[in-house]
């Protein structure tokens, strides 16, 4: 352990009644203490002050005070089938009666008591008991209350039942399925903004369904980024997970469009963005922003139809205060700057009589903000409508980032739930070796339980109303995080641990009700069990042709026999190259410019070549590809040939890359660079190059191969 200093007991006990960890395994094995100041530093982001001696005390009598003060727990997360077992501490002697109230209304008395030999505490001289109850196994699914009543006295705490296996949807049935995976802002057509949007999204899913049978379209987050200039390239660095980017919508899919006076302003808008759009090699997010967002404020401004005015108030109803408050954050945005950090102190936080009065006076603004997102809940709920007409199982399946800008509208909205003071990131591991600050603010476990998962909830059922399924980037994150301490290294974090049988269980529950699936990105250092744990509650996992070794073994590719069922297989991820660019070695050569590289070129080279070197000579074992072609195999032969190697594995989904369908071999991010590449920028291109339009896809000779390629090997045989 480095000769660090031992920790006090008293520190490693608050430490562990946090759940925070005070010595971990590191990506090779080693087992590491953590030290003492960043023990300190995430105990303070829980309020607790440990420092000295007499501080770690301080805190531990009011951690089990707390405790003994609280009747009920707060939340009491249950799964179908199985007995749940609960507390509740009333006076020492007192009667304790338990009853359930049903999310339909139903209220249930049978709450058995079982044993609980738990000695009284003494609160300031009063006799606190605990007693344990059973909660019956066959409870419906759902958002549940306990009541407890002792005497006079009476409280409540939410009850979650969630599923015990969630698995794939019926649709899906026991078949396998394919989809194509695509980052929407890159892929443009000739009547999109200079930005692929919704109808661009809308068109590519009907097209993959009803031409080559495709059954989901995975999609890059559409969380929204801030409304301000220079917009976040990043959809994994997000002003808002809740809500969606207004940059995806299609002007012209607005009903009010139809009634525009001014639609010629509308088209010249267009028009100049588009032309600005041809003459760059980068996707440019503000001036299509820009043009769009004025061409929208006309039509927010265009009179509506009774029916229209009725769809929109309940939409409002529906969002509640969340929608007012990121509607709010998005206008105080565009007047005081996108860092809630530098505003006024009487507009910090939601809550203050400031932003009540903001709200009021730029009433306007603040509905443009509230508008925008009616706006995409319709064109979001049209693309997975038409994405389901046209033959696809799942339809659009959306992918959730793992956190949010630390100056977004989460970040200000949401406050109360999250840690203050530390940022989400990754320890040290082979590929990152100085670890990794995402500077996103974390959720607070015992702040999400406090409040009974509610904002957690929220999101996940956002995401999902519109979807077939859902990608859940990091989903380790929902069981531990590394939280690195303001001012701190990312090597110098520790991991905090979740509550995952609530955080998947409303996973789970949430998808399960929207008739979706849920596939989890466990890739990196995961611990073992915690693979197993989603297996068994129905998550898939993830699988990259790349990463697959036999790692047990030969330490070459592992045999597609032996690969696990329950993931989604593709041969790439947008973290990768585009397998054209693989098999060119383009990445080796992009980081070698970047300075990225640790090992000589040369070196770097021969080590990659060798690794591909093994994945042809597989692909050859297999018989996908001929011994007869010689070393030079045709790139489209070998990227035919590595997807059609998925299909040989027993994985439920798989993944066909855009990027690779159309044979472009530029990277769409390059990790550890931020503007060194135009990470989050690049548009759709092909083998030379050439800008690739929506259209062109459609007529792609090689993309269509591909894409009946791959449905011939998960189709079910006929005859």
């Amino acid at each position: 352990m480095g000769g660090m200093t031992e920790l006090a007991p008293s520190l490693v006990e608050l430490a562990r009644r946090f759940g925070i960890a005070t010595a971990y395994a590191d990506w090779t094995g080693r087992q590491v203490q953590v030290a003492e100041p960043t023990l300190v530093g995430v105990l303070a982001s829980f309020g607790v002050a440990a420092g000295t001696e007499q501080d770690r005390n301080a805190a531990l009598t009011a951690h089990s005070r707390s405790y003994w003060a609280r009747h009920i727990p707060a939340t009491i997360v249950a799964r179908t089938g199985a007995p749940t077992r609960f507390w509740v501490h009333v006076t020492h002697g007192a009667p304790a009666d338990v009853w359930l109230e049903l999310e339909d209304g139903t209220v249930r008395g049978e709450v058995p008591q079982v044993d609980n030999f738990t000695p009284p505490f003494d609160l300031d001289g009063r006799w606190i008991g605990e007693a344990s109850f059973v909660l019956p196994g066959d409870l419906p699914l759902g958002y549940h209350r306990v009541h407890l009543g002792s005497g006079d006295f009476h409280t409540s705490a939410a009850l979650i039942v969630t599923p015990d296996w969630l698995g794939l949807p019926e649709q899906l049935g026991a078949r396998r399925a394919w989809g194509l995976a695509a980052q929407l802002y890159s892929v443009r057509s000739r009547q999109s903004w200079g930005v692929g949007d919704l109808t661009d999204l809308t068109d590519l899913a009907v097209w993959s369904a009803s031409r080559h049978g495709a059954d989901y379209l995975l999609v890059n987050p559409l969380h929204a980024a801030a409304p301000t200039a220079p917009m976040e390239p990043s959809p994994y660095l997000p002003t808002s997970r809740r809500f969606f980017n207004p940059l995806y919508l299609r002007v012209e899919s607005v009903p009010e469009f139809a009634e525009l006076t001014k639609r010629g302003r509308v088209r010249r808008l267009r028009s100049d963005v588009q032309h600005r759009a041809r003459r760059r090699d980068a996707i440019d997010r503000d001036s299509a922003w820009a043009a769009k967002r004025e061409a929208l404020k006309l039509l927010h401004d265009a009179p509506r139809s009774a029916g229209r005015e009725l769809a929109y108030e309940a939409f409002c109803k529906r969002e509640g205060r969340a929608l007012d408050d990121f509607a709010t954050w998005c206008a105080l945005a565009e007047k005081y700057g996108d860092d809630w950090h530098a505003w006024p102190d009487y507009l910090q936080h939601p809550d203050e009589v400031g932003v009540g009065r903001f709200a009021q006076k730029y009433s306007d603004a603040v509905d443009f903000h509230r508008w925008l997102q009616w706006q995409l809940d319709e064109q979001l709920a049209s693309a997975q409508s038409q994405a389901v007409r046209a033959g696809m199982a799942l339809g659009i399946m959306h992918d959730l980032a793992v956190g949010v800008h630390p100056n977004g509208a989460d970040a200000w909205a949401l406050q109360d739930a999250l840690a203050l003071g530390v940022t989400a990131g990754a320890p040290p591991d082979e590929f990152n070796q100085l670890g990794q600050d995402w500077s996103q603010p974390p959720w607070r476990p015992d702040r999400l339980e406090e409040q009974e998962y509610r904002p957690f909830r929220a999101l996940i059922g956002a995401v999902l109303r519109h979807a077939g399924g859902v990608r859940i980037d990091h989903i380790i994150g929902l069981f531990r995080l590394w939280w690195i301490p303001e001012g701190a290294l990312p090597t110098q974090g520790t991991y905090v641990r979740y509550d995952h049988e609530a955080m998947v269980g409303i996973v789970a529950l949430e998808a399960h009700r929207a008739g979706a699936l849920v596939v989890g990105e466990d890739l990196g250092t995961v611990e073992p069990w915690v693979r197993d744990y989603l297996l068994l509650r129905g998550v898939l996992g993830t699988s990259i042709l790349w990463f697959e070794l036999d790692r047990d073994g030969t330490g070459g590719p592992l045999p597609a026999e032996r690969w696990r069922e329950y993931c989604l297989s593709s041969v790439t991820t947008h973290d990768l190259p585009p397998t054209a660019g693989y098999l060119a070695a383009d990445h080796v050569r992009l980081r070698e410019s970047l300075g990225l590289l640790t090992r000589p070129v040369e070196t770097e080279l021969e080590s990659d070549r060798a690794e591909l070197a093994a994945w042809i000579a597989e692909l050859r074992r297999v018989g996908l590809l001929s011994d007869s072609e010689g070393p030079d195999v045709d790139p489209e032969q070998v990227i035919l040939a590595l997807y059609r190697y998925l299909g040989r594995t027993p994985s439920r989904l798989l993944g066909v890359a855009l990027t690779d369908a159309v044979g472009d071999r530029r990277t769409q991010n390059q990790p550890g660079t931020t503007d060194e590449y135009p990470n989050w920028r690049v548009p759709l291109t092909g083998p030379d190059g050439a800008a690739v339009l929506l259209e062109d896809v459609f007529t792609d000779r090689r993309a269509a191969a591909l894409a009946d390629a791959v449905n011939a090997e998960v189709a079910p045989p006929t005859g």
